[in-house]
């Protein structure tokens, strides 16, 4: 039974517990003597560790994807919870429960999956509905869909996470399609349940979140698009025309060609499901960066480098609280957070969607050519196949 979860830790604890090494880095002191930093995590959160003492030791008793039992005390620096490591074993799995330690999406897996059949009830297109049952008949499909996370590092990183985002990608569809005249309300919630289904296999998420061989070599959208085609050729009265659409909504779903798409939107569908995914994604990536250092008393986040910023988080309820909401105390001055560091540098997400955090379609359509139709586009993505 595990003594201790990550979100349980508070300043000047001594904690003796178990966790399962996220990360292992090895480096030098500025005064030439080795140390090792490790990302631990539980299925409550993830707290850094540090080992001054005895490195090249205990290094050798553990890998990545391990887990350790470790002995060590708790500060809080720099905003963020951390220990130091004063002792520590590496345990048998066999004497840990693999639930206790991945972090897992506070709805249920249960009701997201009701919530993903009354969705497909719902369309009346009878061929995209006849596609969608044919994932959602497909046992091991759904198992899978269920469990995985909806990518390694920057949001729904957590059993579940890519289940709760195609439905919350499904949910702002659904929203638009009914604000906005003209728009093929049930080929764009396929393609939001659709867009993202080859992270199942693009991802592995068993011990910890990391991608698979076929991941690194095929990646999810090619994956995906096999996935449907696969389906497809069950339905003999499928209509080629339609499998076209669907696809190419799950091919441009990243946008521009810089965030891995290996086509941009050329539909309306396909525009909207574009910035839907892209909204939902950077809601919790977010949420999920101002979250993860409740110990810190700054009204600032850290820096968050693929932002390129800090975020401001005021004294609001948590959307779980209950109860009233206590009168607020008396306004202090809120200064600024201090400049990043000049050598920060622009980061690149894991799945090829990263540039500077921008809301606007201008921000992102910045010194692209604007001209979607052109002959010379067309001949270019024609050169693209080659």
């Amino acid at each position: 039974m595990k003594k201790l979860f990550v979100e349980q830790i508070r300043e000047r604890d001594f904690v003796d517990s178990t966790f399962l090494v996220r990360d292992k880095i090895m480096a030098m002191a500025k005064n030439g003597k080795p140390y090792m930093t490790l990302k631990l995590v539980d299925s409550s959160g993830e707290v850094e560790g540090r080992v001054w003492d005895r490195v090249d030791e205990y290094s050798r008793l553990f890998e990545k994807d391990d887990f350790l039992r470790v002995q060590g005390k708790a500060s809080v620096y720099m905003g963020k919870m951390q220990l130091v490591i004063q002792d520590l074993s590496r345990q048998e799995d066999s004497e840990v429960d693999l639930g206790d330690f991945l972090p897992v999406c506070r709805r249920s897996a249960a009701e997201m999956e009701a919530q993903l059949r009354q969705k497909v009830a719902s369309l009346t297109d009878p061929h995209l509905k006849s596609l969608l049952q044919a994932f959602v008949d497909d046992a091991v499909f759904v198992a899978q869909y269920r469990t995985a996370p909806a990518a390694k590092a920057m949001h729904h990183v957590y059993i579940g996470g890519l289940l709760e985002h195609s439905l919350a990608v499904a949910e702002l569809a659904d929203d638009i399609a009914a604000r906005y005249p003209g728009i093929d309300r049930d080929l764009l919630v396929c393609g939001a349940l659709l867009h993202d289904i080859g992270k199942v296999g693009e991802l592995r998420y068993q011990r910890s979140f990391d991608y698979s061989d076929e991941g690194k070599l095929i990646g999810h959208i090619v994956m995906g698009v096999e996935m449907v085609e696969e389906k497809v050729r069950t339905l003999p009265d499928f209509p080629r025309p339609l499998a076209i659409l669907v696809k190419h909504l799950l091919l441009s779903h990243h946008g521009q060609y810089e965030y891995g798409s290996p086509k941009r939107p050329k539909t309306l569908e396909a525009v909207i499901l574009n910035f839907v995914d892209d909204l939902d994604s950077k809601i919790n990536g977010v949420r999920t960066h101002i979250e993860k250092e409740p110990d810190s008393t700054s009204a600032w986040t850290s820096y968050h480098r693929l932002y390129d910023r800090y975020f401001f988080k005021p004294a609001l309820p948590s959307a779980a609280a209950s109860g009233p909401v206590p009168a607020p105390e008396p306004a202090l001055p809120v200064s600024a957070p201090p400049a990043p560091p000049s050598t920060a540098k622009k980061e690149v997400r894991p799945d090829g969607r990263g540039r500077p955090f921008g809301f606007s379609l201008g921000e992102q359509m910045k010194g692209l050519n604007l001209d979607l139709f052109t002959a010379e586009d067309e001949d270019k993505e024609a050169g693209d196949a080659d």
